[in-house]
C-alpha cells in the first residue's frame, strides 16, 4: 500500500533540525532518531511511537487510535488517520510525544 507523500513531507517539516533517518518499513515510510521509530506515514495516515506512558494523553487526539497492524494492539503506538495528520496542531501534539519518547531512549549503535 502506497503512503501519501506529501503528509510525509509534512512530516519531514516537523522533523527539520531534529537528527532523523528515513526508512522504508511497514509498507510505508519510517522517521528515526538515533537508529529509533519516531513517527512514519502509512496507506492509511500516520503513526507515532509515543510510549506505553503516554498513550492515553495521545489518544485524546482526536482522530488518533491504538495503532493495529496485525490485529493487535501495538503498545506505544498511535495511528492517526489521513484526515487528522493534515492537522498541524493535531499531528504537532503527537510528534511532540514521539520525539520526546525517542529522545528519552538510548542511542542505538549503527548496524
Amino acid at each position: 500500500m502506497a503512503f501519501d507523500e506529501g503528509l510525509a513531507q509534512l512530516m519531514r517539516d516537523d522533523l527539520a533540525g531534529e537528527r532523523v533517518t528515513e526508512r522504508k518499513m511497514f509498507g510505508g515510510l519510517a522517521f528515526l532518531l538515533d537508529g529509533h521509530m519516531v513517527c512514519g506515514v502509512h496507506g492509511g495516515g500516520a503513526m507515532f511511537r509515543v510510549g506505553k506512558a503516554n498513550e492515553a494523553a495521545a489518544l485524546a487526539v482526536p482522530g488518533a487510535a491504538p495503532m493495529d497492524f496485525t490485529g493487535r494492539k501495538m503498545g506505544g503506538m498511535i495511528d492517526l488517520s489521513d484526515e487528522a495528520a493534515a492537522d498541524d496542531a493535531r499531528r504537532g501534539r503527537l510528534m511532540t510525544l514521539a520525539l520526546a519518547f525517542a529522545k528519552s531512549l538510548p542511542p542505538k549503535e549503527p548496524r
